[in-house]
């Protein structure tokens, strides 16, 4: 933990939970909606400004270092992207260009973005605000099963914004008690809500659990295919501290893999990032699978953003826990050994 590193103002973390949850990578936008013109995005309470440069991508803080107006409102000539105040212009690695009131002028360092290290991958952003600026790190970033296997169709769910806190997301992903109370307009089988014994691995990220039962996959309506009492397996790969992934073995060796990368906006606020890959279907149109799945997150979204105490609640004995929760127990486990006390907002 770099504890040099302050949060930005009016940061919603405590400081420390804010200095360890800063070391990670999170994404941060889409690939395909960033070209040259700024995009917004706001990571662990900070501002961003994304955008590419002669064929660079920087991600950088949000703000002009002249007069401190976000850059996300500016344009971009083909050079930069170009402040709305006065027209600075900032191009390949955060660089002031141009400084138009003084176009014969030397450009002062203190006049270039503060920028981040950034990679992408599975078709979004990654970034780490935790990193001193000028220093190098090597990109840590969750691993997707078959993203990039032959036959596999690669699918990028529109970003989804939830009025909750990532922890309490990634936890529902993993809960496989509420299929049947929550999804019943999707997936879920209300007749069907007993959840069999499974168990917990614990790994170098984070634990991976395999989950077996007779509860489909498919949308309800849809044709079913297979073999009566099929069993379903659902092999969880947690990442943490907000990244999780799903494969789901459907009939027929096909696979369905789902990553739920919940990128912290704030203590009280998370953008979902929802890579897909699978085998199977791969002729329907893509804007069915958007459908779908929004339609999945939209069920879960009332349950997040209701639940309180807003936090998770590391601390095993704050709630109570059923033999479902081995997934829920683990995660925490897992978060309190990264070093969280609470995730406690300030």
């Amino acid at each position: 933990m770099n504890t040099h590193l302050l949060p930005p103002p009016n940061c919603t973390f405590s400081q420390e939970d804010w200095q360890r949850l800063a070391t990670h990578w999170y994404p941060v936008a889409e690939s395909s909606k960033v070209t040259d013109a700024p995009v917004s995005a706001t990571l662990l309470d900070e501002p961003l400004v994304i955008y590419r440069a002669d064929g660079e991508l920087v991600v950088a803080r949000d703000i002009c270092p002249h007069r401190g107006v976000p850059l996300s409102i500016g344009t971009h000539d083909g050079q930069g992207v170009v402040c709305r105040y006065h027209g600075l212009r900032f191009g390949a690695q955060g660089r002031c260009n141009r400084i138009p009131a003084s176009p014969d002028s030397a450009i002062p360092a203190k006049l270039h973005l503060r920028t981040y290290p950034s990679i992408e991958r599975y078709g979004l952003i990654w970034t780490c605000i935790g990193v001193p600026q000028g220093e190098s790190s090597e990109p840590v970033i969750p691993k997707m099963p078959h993203w990039d296997d032959a036959g596999f169709q690669q699918i990028v769910v529109p970003q989804f914004d939830i009025g909750g806190f990532a922890g309490r997301q990634i936890e529902g992903f993993l809960d496989v008690a509420h299929f049947g109370w929550v999804h019943t307009e999707t997936f879920g089988d209300p007749a069907n809500t007993e959840v069999p014994a499974y168990t917990t691995v614990e790994t170098a990220e984070g634990f991976h659990a395999d989950y077996r039962s007779d509860v489909g996959n498919y949308p309800i309506g849809a044709t079913q295919r297979g073999q009566p009492g099929f069993e379903w397996l659902r092999h969880f790969e947690v990442h943490l501290p907000f990244t999780a992934t799903l494969t789901v073995h459907f009939p027929d060796d096909g696979r369905l893999v789902i990553m739920n990368a919940a990128s912290p906006v704030s203590s009280r606020k998370t953008r979902l990032f929802a890579p897909i890959a699978k085998n199977f279907d791969t002729d329907l149109p893509v804007e069915a699978v958007h459908d779908f799945n929004l339609r999945v997150f939209e069920e879960d979204r009332l349950l997040v953003e209701t639940q309180r105490p807003e936090y998770l609640p590391l601390d095993p004995a704050l709630e109570a826990h059923i033999p479902a929760d081995r997934s829920s127990i683990a995660y925490r486990k897992g978060l309190r050994k990264m070093g969280f006390g609470a995730l406690l907002a300030a």
